[in-house]
């Protein structure tokens, strides 16, 4: 996976509460076996209508595509553990996502795919959204280093939970076999260890 470093970048904001994974990427686009091409059909129901036409008021045809940030509505990838999820979120470009809470699997799926997931409390979100509304080119500043989540003139300043498994594996790039792997002479010595 790519390394993560610290992201500066504006952020699309959608305040939808219960946002489930078959939103996220709908059931009829899970046939390929690659993570690539997954971005293509993100949010897809939303973003376009029956005719496939963009659906203007949408939050992602009306943001900058290269938007690295996106800031949702609590409880974002409820519903099934599908995977594809994050693999989609990740292919459209998004490196972050900030919510007040996180589906567990999705939780999971998305820090072993690359994908930082802040968990900040309710008032700190609408006040995010609330600044996205007044100012739309604002950036917002991830330091995974220090935890910490602000914007680029400091009107927020947050920090943020992670534990340190995943936030190694996300500064290194690491997926769970790649930090096995990264620990084979530790893993050597210690079986070495006990059979003597």
């Amino acid at each position: 996976m790519e390394k993560f470093k610290t992201i500066l970048s504006q952020a699309t904001p959608i305040s939808i509460q219960n946002i489930d994974t078959d939103q996220i990427i709908p059931a009829r686009f899970l046939k390929a076996i690659s993570r690539e091409g997954f971005g293509d059909n993100l949010f897809r129901d939303w973003r376009y209508d029956g005719d496939d036409n963009p659906v203007p008021d949408f939050p992602l045809n009306k943001s900058d595509k290269k938007n690295k940030i996106l800031i949702a509505g609590r409880n974002f990838g409820c519903g099934s553990s599908r995977e594809h999820a994050a693999w989609a979120l990740y292919d459209f470009g998004f490196r972050v996502i900030v919510s007040s809470f996180f589906a567990d699997i999705f939780n999971n799926n998305a820090l072993n795919n690359g994908i930082l997931t802040v968990c900040l409390d309710e008032k700190s979100v609408q006040n995010i959204f609330q600044i996205i509304s007044e100012n739309k080119t604002i950036k917002f500043m991830v330091d995974l280093g220090n935890q910490l989540f602000l914007t680029e003139n400091n009107s927020i300043k947050e920090s943020f939970e992670i534990n340190q498994f995943n936030k190694s594996c996300l500064i290194n790039g690491f997926d769970n076999i790649d930090f096995l792997r990264s620990k084979k002479n530790l893993i050597l010595e210690f079986e070495q260890s006990i059979n003597r």
